[in-house]
Parts: C-alpha cells; sequence; structure tokens
C-alpha cells in the first residue's frame, strides 16, 4: 500500500495516517514531522521553514524534497508508505512521480479527505494548548472543565500563534490556491479516492479502509 493523504489543514490526515499505520504496519512519511523536528533541533532548513510556518504560509519546495527523498530510502518503506503533507502542489506531485519511478516504488492511490471550511475553522482556531505538560484542547469540541485551565496539570492554557483566526484563514487560501488542484492532477491519472472527513474518528477510519479497498 502506497499512498498520499489529501485535504485542508484541520481535516484529520494526521489522525487517520497513525492509525492506517497501527493496523498495517507501514510508516507514515510526514512533512510536518520532518520540518518539525528541523525547526526543533534548530538546523539552517528548520529555521528557514519556520518563517513560512509561523505566517502560514506553505514551505518552499527546495526545503522539503530532499529530506522526503532521503526519508523514501530508507528500510521501512519497501512494504508501502503513507506520504501525508506532501506533495502540497502539482510541481511537487511531478517530482514526487519521477522520484517514485526511479526508486520503483510508485502510488497506488491518491486519498482525499474533505472538511467543509467552517468546520475547519472550528478546529483549527479553537485549539488550546498547555504551556506546562503540552494537552491539547478544543474551545468548540473538546474543551477544557475550567476555561483556561488544563484538566491534566492545572497550567495555563494558550492559543498558538499559528492557529489564530487570521493566520488559519490565510492557511486555507494557500490550500485552496495551491494544493487543492492535486485533487484534479489524481482524478487525470486515476487514481484519486475521496472520502468524507467529518464524524467519529473511528467512521472516518472505516470510510478510509472501504475507500482503499483495505480490511
Amino acid at each position: 500500500m502506497r499512498i498520499v493523504l489529501l485535504g485542508a489543514p484541520g481535516a484529520g490526515k494526521g489522525t487517520q495516517a497513525k492509525k492506517l499505520i497501527d493496523k498495517f504496519a507501514i510508516p507514515q512519511i510526514s512533512t510536518g514531522d520532518i520540518l518539525r523536528k528541523a525547526v526543533a533541533d534548530g538546523t539552517s532548513l528548520g529555521k528557514e521553514a519556520k518563517s513560512y510556518m509561523d505566517k502560514g504560509e506553505l514551505v518552499p519546495d527546495k526545503v522539503v524534497i530532499g529530506l522526503i527523498q532521503e526519508r523514501l530510502k530508507q528500510d521501512d518503506t519497501k512494504k508501502g508508505y503513507i506520504l501525508d503533507g506532501f506533495p502540497r502542489n502539482t510541481a511537487q506531485a511531478e517530482t514526487l512521480d519521477k522520484m517514485l519511478n526511479d526508486l520503483v516504488m510508485p502510488l497506488d492511490s491518491a486519498l482525499s479527505i474533505d472538511v467543509p471550511k467552517d468546520d475547519l475553522m472550528k478546529r483549527l482556531t479553537g485549539r488550546r494548548t498547555c504551556k506546562k505538560c503540552q494537552q491539547m484542547y478544543n474551545v468548540y469540541f473538546s474543551p477544557s472543565k475550567k476555561d483556561g485551565v488544563c484538566d491534566k496539570c492545572g497550567g495555563e492554557l494558550f492559543q498558538r500563534d499559528d492557529d489564530k483566526e487570521e493566520t488559519i484563514k490565510k492557511r486555507l487560501d494557500v490550500y485552496e490556491a495551491q494544493t487543492a488542484p492535486l485533487i484534479d492532477y489524481y482524478k487525470k491519472k486515476g487514481m484519486l479516492k475521496s472520502i468524507s472527513g467529518t464524524g467519529s474518528i473511528d467512521d472516518i477510519f472505516r470510510k478510509v479502509c472501504a475507500a482503499l479497498g483495505l480490511k
């Protein structure tokens, strides 16, 4: 199984990827995870990536393509992989296709998880993080018992800069302009499968498996 997950920020791609990993024992290759590690490690690429991420902009191709290629060459991808967060535009998709063909490990499917924009805004702008233990909450869907206070450790909850409404709107606009055309790209190749990303995590996972023909 070699798939790419598509969907706007907040669509739940990462959550569904983790469930696929647990069930089918193949690795998730997440651009977000790789970039966050680079940011945390303070590498030159990480610093460059952070300057774009803080503004809600997509990280340029030159920052991510080399990292993805190196990751695909690791042994744990031989039985399959899940790409999450890459490609983000048609130019990356074309580069990815060439890379995968050279590695003799082409994609089987592209799965699009579709969520209405209003739901995406609530999922993203509603997020709150504990300053002490990093526990996550959502003021709309999973609020803390006491407003602004972590249930787990009593720490102060805060909204990250990249979860604020202005930044989220910009991220979604950037997605629509640059990433949404991937839907047409993979549709034309006959590889696209689409599901609704609303409902419980388990309900969505059942739809994922059905769309991919998995049991």
